[in-house]
């Protein structure tokens, strides 16, 4: 008893400046072969009336080592924040940082916002991980109709009900659901489609797809909308052309061309030498869409229009292979500090 009120003082008493101190105080008191250890191991050696009373009181000194411990470990914490937050010299010169800037795909797509914000656009949002009804179904694709092989689609867990969304048209459908007209927003984001990776493809890219619905609207506002597009992403100069085409969620279908702005028109490998490169697809909404979604389409009409953004960048700053977007190389993105 007279050694564990002994230790115990010690105990007591102990400080620790550093963490050698520390580790000391540690094997001394708390390790397997400290004081307090061989103290548990003259149990053995007491009298059976008194194990009780022993053993709660090398109990006690143990929890006491253990606390103490504790403390000191807070201490020594203590003195370094104190040394850390010493006031610093603030007439030295500041240390020069490399200056970061945006991603070539985000610089592109704020600007396509900017531009239909200014003729009464607003932006809407919707998930990544869409159901059959919303990324296909209220689009006017039916089950097993051949216009679902137009997109190869990553599905969640083999589950043909979930999968990663092929397009932001399913943004739209939300939008339908739960707004009547009029109705004009853009719906951008990212979109995924089981593709081979190349300088042309990937299987994640992104889209910005926009449409408005109200009374009497035709394919004349389409035109217009678009036209106004073109001449501030490209240019002035820029002429636009519209190509019949087809898609399941409009009728009529049309794909809006752009001259090259790289060749002006002349020919070159991006347009592969037409003197044209494709930059969106349009039309106006099947009116199957609107009754999918609780519109009227007796009363209501309106047009959508969607288009890649990375096909925009690529023709904006005359980029000629997709995967720089994504590989993050300093060299391609130091390029636009200066956006």
């Amino acid at each position: 008893m007279s050694s564990i009120d002994k230790i115990k003082k010690e105990i007591i008493a102990a400080t620790c400046a550093n963490s050698d101190q520390l580790e000391a105080y540690r094997v001394r008191f708390i390790s397997k072969k400290s004081v307090v250890g061989e103290l548990f191991s003259q149990m053995r050696d007491v009298p059976a009336a008194e194990k009780k009373a022993y053993g709660q009181k090398i109990n006690e000194l143990k929890n006491l080592a253990q606390d103490k411990f504790q403390e000191l470990i807070k201490s020594i914490d203590n003195h370094h924040t104190d040394v850390e937050q010493a006031p610093y010299d603030l007439t030295l010169p500041s240390t020069k940082g490399a200056p970061g800037s945006l991603h070539p795909i985000t610089i592109t797509r704020n600007r396509i916002i900017e531009i239909f914000e200014k003729v009464g656009f607003n932006v809407s949002d919707g998930p990544e991980i869409e159901d059959d009804w919303h990324n296909f179904t209220a689009l006017n694709f039916p089950p097993n109709h051949p216009a679902r092989e137009m997109q190869d689609t990553f599905f969640i867990e083999k589950n043909p009900d979930i999968a990663l969304r092929t397009h932001t048209s399913s943004v739209q459908i939300r939008v339908m659901e739960n707004q009547q007209p009029p109705i004009r927003t853009l719906c951008p984001g990212r979109v995924f489609r089981n593709e081979a990776i190349s300088a042309r493809a990937h299987c994640i890219f992104h889209q910005v797809e926009g449409f408005y619905i109200n009374e009497n609207v035709s394919f004349v506002d389409l035109k217009q909308t678009l036209f106004h597009f073109a001449k501030e992403m490209f240019g002035k100069d820029t002429k636009v052309r519209y190509r019949p085409s087809y898609f399941p969620f409009t009728e009529p279908s049309a794909e809006i061309d752009i001259s090259c702005n790289i060749c002006k028109g002349d020919g070159c490998n991006i347009c592969k030498y037409t003197g044209w490169v494709e930059i969106a697809g349009s039309g106006m909404i099947d009116p199957n869409v609107l009754d999918n979604c609780g519109i009227d389409s007796e009363k209501y009409t309106g047009f959508a229009f969607g288009m890649g953004i990375e096909r925009i960048a690529m023709l904006k700053w005359e980029i000629n292979d997709l995967r720089l977007f994504t590989e993050n190389d300093i060299r391609f993105l130091e390029q636009f500090k200066s956006l």
